[in-house]
């Protein structure tokens, strides 16, 4: 079934995500305030200037801008049932598929796949058909649509059967998961996201693992990936804007701040994170205690500059991790601090610029998530690092795949171990630490934003 709206349809290079790159506040006075979003998609998108980009409105803001007609060239906005959009995003999407792909959940209590998650399930469902229509209705004679990740796992599928025309892509952001973990989804829903993703000409990852555990989950449950290409593209950071942006006024501020904080003399490990359960911000800390222990030279001498912004935080199990980096923040401050020395420095609202200020002055860069896509962060330290970092990273991070070689390797589960790389880091020499900061901005500049955005352009047309 073709769209009755195709024929007079133009775009020609169409982008479906649930987050778009503007979103609006309503004002007690009845005013929309339209913000612009960032962050890599957003970045790569701005290659292409003649696109039309589909995502959903977020909040009241965002749906009034739609019942007023209000928007901006390029951007179509869904007003999709407020109930809909919450079964499908905070039920289905960041409750169930990010908790599989990312190997959360506590598997003697959880997951319990009931009547619940079968109604919430539905409007996944409806929620993903809302955007395969829109797509088809907008989508010119054979343009290139990229839809991308899990919470529109099931696009591809319902767009192929409304428009066969078109040349479909869709990017998955997240780790994949092993088959035997995708399993622990019920089969008929398991075969449906795959049968989903398998309906774009192109399905593409942020590296090669990921892809490989897609391909395994296909050819175990459906028997192989039918006649959709694999792709690998990843992401990296985007190094002209944040080099120019890390040495704005706003950043020198911060970093002055900052300095005073920590004191004059010491050593700082970084880190910045979501307070996303998959981050293991609390391991971190509890690493960090585990070096004060193991190497009381260090009391004094050296910072922790954490920076937990709260994430989720509509879902009870992200206030309680939120709570828990407080917690165990406050109690490594009363357990170790001075008068003149105050071992974590904690903040928990989001600051762009004071999170670059944290970048160039890191001694040590600490990312240590249970299991990543990527992890950006990973890729900008090296990139702004005013001195050289030396970056302790986890092998659970799909940036592990280009920056391993020149990062502290560990295993983000062994808090003893990766209390030991921090040591590690700490004592590195200037011109190691230089050397390995040097190669790791190289790698993680390969592809910036735009030409990640440009290359799956050109392979999804090339057929």
């Amino acid at each position: 079934m073709v769209s009755e709206h195709a024929p007079s349809a133009t775009a020609q290079v169409l982008v479906a995500s649930n987050r778009g790159p503007v979103s609006y506040t309503l004002g007690e006075d009845g005013t929309l305030d339209a913000k612009r979003g960032g962050g890599g998609l957003v970045s790569g998108l701005s290659a292409v200037d003649d696109k039309l980009w589909v995502c959903a409105a977020l909040g009241d803001g965002d749906r009034e801008a739609v019942r007023r007609g209000v928007g901006e060239a390029g951007v179509r906005m869904l007003d999709i049932d407020a109930g809909v959009h919450a079964d499908a995003y905070n039920g289905i999407a960041n409750s169930v598929l990010w908790f599989v792909h990312h190997l959360l959940y506590q598997t003697p209590v959880e997951p319990v796949f009931d009547a619940e998650f079968r109604r919430q399930w539905a409007s996944y469902e409806t929620y993903n058909r809302a955007f395969a229509e829109a797509l088809a209705e907008e989508a010119g004679p054979g343009a290139s649509v990229l839809v991308q990740d899990y919470h529109l796992a099931l696009v591809p599928g319902m767009l192929r059967e409304l428009r066969p025309d078109l040349r479909i892509g869709h990017f998955s952001h997240t780790p994949w998961a092993p088959v035997d973990y995708f399993r622990l989804l019920p089969d008929d829903i398991a075969e449906q996201l795959l049968r989903g993703i398998l309906g774009a000409d192109r399905a593409a990852f942020l590296t090669r693992r990921w892809a490989d555990a897609f391909i395994g989950c296909c050819t175990e449950i459906l028997g192989g990936t039918g006649r959709t290409r694999i792709g690998v593209h990843g992401l990296g950071a985007d190094a002209d804007f944040l080099r120019r942006r890390s040495h704005e006024a706003d950043v020198d501020e911060r970093m002055a701040a900052l300095r005073e904080q920590v004191g004059e003399g010491r050593k700082t490990i970084v880190r910045v994170d979501r307070t996303e359960l998959s981050k293991n911000i609390v391991r971190g800390l509890h690493a960090y205690r585990a070096l004060l222990d193991a190497h009381p030279e260090w009391r004094e001498r050296v910072v922790h500059i954490a920076f937990a912004y709260p994430s989720r935080q509509d879902l009870t199990v992200y206030q309680d991790y939120t709570a828990a980096v407080q917690t165990l923040a406050t109690e490594i401050n009363g357990a170790y601090g001075t008068e003149s020395w105050t071992p974590v420095v904690l903040h928990v609202k989001d600051d762009f610029a004071r999170s670059l200020a944290a970048y160039r002055l890191a001694d040590a860069a600490l990312v240590n998530p249970i299991r990543d896509g990527m992890n950006l962060v990973a890729k900008e330290v090296p990139v702004v690092s005013d001195h050289g970092c030396a970056l302790v990273l986890s092998r659970e991070a799909g940036a592990y795949e280009e920056l391993g070689e020149d990062a502290i390797v560990v295993n983000p589960y062994d808090v003893t171990g990766t209390a030991e790389a921090l040591h590690e880091a700490l004592t590195m020499s200037g011109d190691e630490r230089s050397g390995r900061t040097k190669r790791l901005a190289e790698a993680a500049t390969a592809l910036p934003p735009q030409q990640w955005f440009l290359d799956q352009l050109e392979a999804l047309r090339q057929g």
